[in-house]
């Protein structure tokens, strides 16, 4: 992309934690939030995958704790003490659970939710943090409803009763819709619905980790949209084909509530932004997600070969 706006932004680089540009705002309304998921209307950008998914543990944790301490509660002398010796109270034992097969990123928090491959994780540290088992389902759909019914309850019955037994608290859950790396791995919209109604209960968050599917690969601008959920995720990931990064919410009380709780010096790139305002323009100008309907339906029915099908949705 040749234009001055983007040279200026590549060549001016700004610290948005610090000093984000007059245009900051006007850039994300016009941009990321123009297309962000129903019900989140809040934005933290980031500078990759990874990173989004790494500081949306963070503000589950702290949102945790600020719930935990209450509002305007100041922190006490032994919970700063006992942070900086990254021990208790201060740096509380909470968990972030994910499931078997899921693949999050390869930095260290986003890593102890990774289950798709062992090479990722070989030799790194990890935390002690709970995974549940994603639905397996058979094939074809029409012909194991029953059976796949009661696979999608077993597993929501597991990640309750881990919920309910972990040896800490479950500070949020995170799932992808689809499962990519971890072998295209799919679930219905009750399942997701079941979840989101759990976690509701159990006053865990929801991390909807959209950075592979987001941005008009299913049908769907959103792949999570294909749910029909009551009430929205908490948290959404984005990256990838955005060519940005970040997470989206709603609730006011996950924006960080105080200087440098959620920081690093970019704090995501306006340049990314621009790009990703570009690609939202040239997608919703062609009506490029309508293209994606047909072919993503085929594959979620199993319906093959994949040309017969494409003509019969046509």
């Amino acid at each position: 992309m040749s234009s001055k706006e983007t040279v200026d932004t590549l060549v001016n680089r700004p610290a948005l934690g610090n000093f984000p540009p007059r245009y900051w705002a006007s850039l994300l309304k016009t941009g990321i939030l123009a297309v962000a998921p129903k019900g989140l209307d809040q934005v933290f950008t980031a500078m990759a995958g990874s990173d989004a998914i790494e500081t949306s543990y963070k503000a589950a944790f702290i949102y945790r704790r600020r719930m935990e301490r209450g509002e305007g509660v100041s922190f006490t002398p032994q919970e700063i003490e006992s942070a900086m010796k990254n021990q208790a109270p201060g740096s509380p034992e909470l968990a972030i659970m994910s499931f078997k097969k899921a693949f999050h990123g390869r930095l260290f928090g986003s890593l102890s939710t990774t289950r798709s491959k062992p090479v990722h994780k070989l030799d790194i540290p990890s935390f002690n943090w709970p995974q549940a088992s994603f639905p397996r389902l058979e094939y074809p759909l029409e012909e194991n409803i029953q059976a796949n019914k009661k696979e999608e309850e077993r597993c929501l019955a597991e990640v309750e009763d881990i919920i309910n037994s972990w040896h800490c608290p479950v500070a949020a859950v995170v799932i992808e819709p689809i499962q990519s790396e971890g072998g295209d791995n799919h679930a219905s919209p009750a399942f997701f619905q079941g979840l989101r109604e759990l976690t509701r209960k159990k006053g865990v968050l929801l991390i909807v980790d959209e950075v592979q599917t987001g941005v008009g690969a299913t049908g769907k601008f959103w792949a999570h949209e294909h749910w029909n959920l009551e009430s929205p995720p908490d948290m959404v990931t984005f990256s990838k084909k955005a060519q940005a990064a970040g997470y989206y919410f709603g609730n006011p009380l996950l924006r960080p509530n105080l200087p440098y709780r959620q920081f690093n010096t970019w704090m995501g790139d306006p340049a990314r932004a621009i790009l990703f305002r570009a690609i939202i323009q040239e997608i919703a100008k062609h009506d490029l997600v309508k293209n994606t309907v047909s072919p993503f339906l085929c594959i979620l029915r199993d319906e093959w070969p994949l040309t017969n099908c494409l003509q019969s949705t046509s």
